[in-house]
């Protein structure tokens, strides 16, 4: 429960703040514990970081879901406006994991909690989709809003939906 909330808050202060700049201090009093408490936790910010993407990903995948359409393009749809919600709310700066893998590039626990939180989004769109031969491009459509965001926005999601919509039409063509 302890080790739970402090991986909220590290969450918290990590998206506000970034990685480079909040020291082990601030973060101790930004999750509201020792820092003994927070070490006992998590011994390194490394470990900080990781419990933070990992507590992140649990709670992006249940926004996703959340009034979730049951399947087919409506639900992609569905997943595209959750993400532009996504967007607006918690990550204005962009994709939190990607950030942390640019901040850490040679830290490979972090890559591979990525790696993995990545892996489980693209299965969420196949499913979703039902669409097993959209997967990679349901999946770079996902990713390239969570990368242009800063800088594009609404429009972002606006075209990809299109996209999606064109992909979905041509492919049922075929």
């Amino acid at each position: 429960m302890l080790r739970e909330k402090i991986a909220a808050d590290l969450e918290n202060a990590f998206s506000h703040f970034g990685f480079a700049q909040p020291s082990v201090a601030q973060l101790k009093s930004a999750c509201n514990v020792s820092l003994r408490t927070l070490y006992k936790h998590y011994p390194s910010k490394e470990a900080m970081i990781i419990a933070a993407l990992e507590y992140r990903h649990k709670r992006y995948i249940a926004f996703l879901l959340s009034e979730s359409h049951s399947t087919g393009i409506e639900s992609v749809l569905h997943i595209f406006e959750k993400l532009e919600q996504w967007m607006t709310e918690f990550a204005p700066n962009g994709c939190l994991s990607l950030n942390a893998i640019a901040a850490f590039p040679d830290d490979m626990a972090m890559k591979e909690a990525v790696r993995q939180h990545k892996e489980e989004v693209q299965k969420l769109l196949v499913q979703l989709s039902e669409r097993d031969d959209l997967s990679t491009e349901l999946f770079l459509l996902h990713e390239s809003v969570s990368i242009v965001w800063p800088t594009m926005g609404k429009a972002s999601v606006t075209s990809a939906q299109k996209i999606i919509k064109q992909l979905w039409s041509s492919e049922s063509h075929v």
